[in-house]
């Protein structure tokens, strides 16, 4: 490709794959990372040191979802407007640098969830080289380990607007009550974490192993949930897991194919 631009986020995927590219093209590699609301700041703070300590070159752009009512109306395809307006912008970036190719990070197993985002790319011309070499998250995560990478063991991360179950309106306030809700949690040392929105209702995904912590600081999370604006602070006994309000439509896409 011998130039690219890759939409970088700091997780685990796009660092791994800001690594690999750096190896092979050196210098012809340019780093973008988004700043919006759905964004936790931790992470821009992240992805800047990270691509930093790559000596790659860096760009921010910013996203206001204020600009995008029909992200913010929050339909079951909010994800494809998101990613449409993020790679669009990199992709302006990219021939403004002469560059020819934009990556995204996506992997193997992405394509196991309702990622309708995905259409965004294809529409761009996107390319998933991750995906191209048949990378699970898994192979990733190993890799990174081998190679010393700092982000091999950090937590899932997703967009911000994933904790708002479909139709649910999406605002700068909302997304805010979320970022601190689970700061709040990181601050615990719970090693994996969601706060779903439901309105006055925060639900808690942790991992099974990290249910007593939550429990032994219950007072303290009660107390500090409702003074950001939670009426019920609930703990969900299934426990974390990535995709969680993507369960619904998956299953009726089953359904649909039998």
């Amino acid at each position: 490709m011998q130039k690219v631009a890759i939409g970088f986020s700091g997780g685990v995927d796009s660092s791994f794959l800001l690594k690999i590219a750096s190896e092979v093209l050196g210098k012809n590699v340019l780093a973008v990372t988004a700043i919006s609301a759905t964004y936790p700041k931790k992470e821009s703070t992240e992805a800047k040191k990270f691509a930093q300590s790559l000596g790659s070159s860096y760009r921010i752009i910013r996203i206001d979802i204020d600009k995008m009512p029909i992200f913010k109306k929050n339909p079951v395809d909010r994800c494809y407007y998101c990613k449409k307006e993020l790679y669009k912008q990199i992709k302006k970036i990219a021939q403004q640098e002469h560059i020819s190719f934009v990556l995204d990070a996506s992997n193997l197993d992405d394509l196991n969830d309702y990622r309708p985002g995905r259409k965004a790319l294809e529409e761009l011309d996107i390319k998933t080289p991750l995906i191209d070499a048949q990378f699970t998250k898994q192979d990733i995560r190993t890799l990174s380990k081998t190679m010393n990478l700092p982000t091999w063991d950090k937590p899932s991360l997703a967009c911000l607007a994933s904790r708002f179950p479909y139709d649910t309106m999406i605002t700068k306030e909302r997304l805010k009550m979320i970022e601190d809700a689970e700061n709040i949690l990181w601050g615990l040392g719970v090693h994996q974490v969601r706060v779903r929105y439901h309105e006055t209702i925060s639900r808690i995904e942790v991992e099974p192993k990290d249910f007593d912590l939550i429990l032994t600081h219950s007072k303290e999370i009660i107390q500090q949930f409702k003074r950001l604006g939670f009426h019920y602070i609930t703990l969900d006994l299934e426990g974390f897991k990535s995709g969680r309000l993507n369960e619904g439509i998956l299953h009726e896409k089953t359904v649909t194919r039998l």
